[in-house]
C-alpha cells in the first residue's frame, strides 16, 4: 500500500505541471479520482443549487461511491501518466 499511496501522491505533484490544462470533464474526472483515493465516498452536504462548480465536483465525486481508495488511486495514477504522456 505505500508504494502505491507514493505513486499516487507523485501524481498528484505531476498533474500540477501538465504542459495544457485538461477540459473540463477531464479535470472533473481528476478531482473526483483523487478525492476518492484520498479520502473515500463523498461526504457532506451536496452544495447549494446556484454554486455550479461546487455541485458539479460533488456529483463526479459520489459517482464514485463504493469505489476502493486503491482502485481510485490506481484509476488517478493512469490517467496523470496518459495526460503526462
Amino acid at each position: 500500500m505505500s508504494d502505491l499511496k507514493s505513486r499516487f501522491e507523485a501524481a498528484s505533484v505531476a498533474v500540477k505541471s501538465l504542459p495544457d490544462r485538461p477540459d473540463n470533464d477531464t479535470l472533473l474526472q481528476l478531482y473526483a479520482l483523487y478525492k476518492q483515493g484520498a479520502e473515500g465516498d463523498v461526504s457532506g452536504p451536496k452544495p447549494g443549487f446556484f454554486d455550479f462548480v461546487g455541485t458539479a465536483k460533488y456529483e463526479a465525486w459520489a459517482k464514485l461511491a463504493g469505489t476502493s481508495q486503491e482502485a481510485a488511486m490506481e484509476k488517478y495514477i493512469a490517467l496523470v501518466k496518459k495526460l503526462t504522456g
